[in-house]
Parts: C-alpha cells; structure tokens; sequence
C-alpha cells in the first residue's frame, strides 16, 4: 500500500511536493516555507509530515483564527518565530461612500495580477473595511500594481499583523448522517436539501470545495474539506466518525452561524 492510497488522485502533485519539502528540510538541516495552504492542504502535510520525529511543522495565516495558513517545515532543534512565517497585512483604501467591494471581487483582482492563490492568504471583510495577507515576496509587486478592485479605484496601507480584523465568523457543530461521501449526498446532509437539489447546485457551478469549484457530483468528500454552496454559506468536514448499523457515514461538520 503506497500513500497514495489515502488521498484524492488528483492531489499526488501536491503530495509530491510535500514529501519532497520534507526531504529537503531532512537533508539540509534548513527551515521550509511554503506558501499559503487550505485546510485540506493543512491536513495533507499534517498527515506526511505531522509525526516527524525529526521534521517539525507549524502553522500561521497571520492571525490564529485564519483558515489559510503558511507551513514552516523545520528540524526539531529550530526555534521559529512569528516573522519566520514572512506574512504581510494590507488594507483597502477606496471611496467607502460611493462603492461597496465584497471578497469575490477582491480576490478576482488579486487573482487578475498573475499570481498563484498560494501567495494570498485570508480576505478579512468588517463592514467597508477589507484587508488581506499575502507572502512578503510578492508584497512590493501588489502594491506596485493592484489599482482597482471592480469599478473603484483602490490603494493600498501596509499595517502590523497586529492590527488585523478579528473575525466575527463562529461555527456551529453538528453531526449529520450521509449515505455516502459523495459531494452531492453530503450536501443534502448538511444543508437538509433534497439529492436532486444538490445535483442541480453543483451541475449550476454554485459548489466549491477547498475554493474550487466542483461541477462532479461524484466528487468524494473528505476531512478537512471546505464546502460553499451560493445562498447557504459555508460548511467543513471536521471529521468522519465511521459509519452507523445501516451503513451510512456519520460526519461531524461545523456550519457558519
């Protein structure tokens, strides 16, 4: 039985990637950054590398309540530190009066500068407050070129970590019962929706998983995943608890209150 085995197909590049982090950081005796990661990501290196005895992991997203996070890959022997992790806080400045700006629109204008998504961490939104973490590598080049976020014309002040918004988000925990892992079933499980609904959600491109859309409702859930329907919020998979007398899974999932 190969690693493989315990994770989606489609996410042995990303498992590639981490076994190779780890093979640096074991040959090197050198600290591994990498760039912002999801949950499942998280959970990913969690897996490989999370029981280490002599390659440690930690991880920041620039406050202790973000959802994507940086991973510093180290021996056991380093000391890391809050600035190991290279985070940068910037905020919006935009006429507030005339335009209002929600976070799709902001992260399609970063997503516009060329950039890949692991640069960006969390996008923290507080009435017409907007801000946003990104790696300190590329920070000089967004402030050089990020000008306008939909029709405002937008600039941008770098501030402490400290200063970022709290998050006002708090999750609900509950325990739903699924037929099976499909994304579909899950779904209907969570959000109380009929298999034929969630079918349609997914097929209308309303689905994302881990922030990307899902259009296959076939697509098998697992722990750690992220899951956002347009016009029911969003979910995550805290865990799966095996499955009842009648062979259907029963999840444990935090939905946003």
């Amino acid at each position: 039985m190969t690693i493989y085995q315990h994770f989606r197909p489609e996410e042995k590049e990303f498992i590639d990637q981490v076994l190779n982090w780890k093979n640096i950081v074991e040959d090197s005796y050198a600290p591994k950054l990498t760039d912002f990661q999801d949950p499942r990501e998280q959970e990913i290196v969690r897996s490989i590398i999370g029981s280490q005895a002599d390659v440690k992991v930690e991880w920041f997203g620039g406050t202790l309540a973000s959802e994507r996070k940086r991973a510093f890959i180290f021996p056991d022997y380093f000391q890391y530190e809050e600035d190991d992790f290279q985070i940068s806080l910037f905020e919006l400045d935009y006429p507030k009066k005339f335009i209002t700006l929600e976070h799709p629109q902001v992260l399609g204008s970063l997503m516009s500068l060329g950039l890949k998504r692991g640069k960006f961490g969390d996008i923290l939104v507080d009435e017409d407050r907007i801000q946003f973490f990104v790696s300190q590598d590329v920070e000089e080049y967004i402030g050089s070129q990020l000008e306008s976020v939909g029709r405002a014309s937008v600039s941008i002040r770098k501030l402490p970590l400290a200063n970022a918004i709290q998050s006002k988000e708090s999750w609900q925990e509950t325990s739903v019962i699924s037929s099976s892992l499909r994304l579909d079933t899950v779904i209907s499980a969570i959000y109380n929706l009929s298999r034929q609904k969630s079918q349609i959600y997914i097929q209308q491109g309303l689905v994302k998983v881990n922030w990307t859309l899902v259009e296959n409702a076939a697509f098998e859930c697992r722990e750690y995943d992220m899951i956002s329907v347009r016009g029911f919020g969003r979910s995550k998979i805290i865990s799966l608890e095996g499955k009842t007398k009648r062979d259907k899974w029963k999840v444990t999932v935090g939905k946003v209150k």
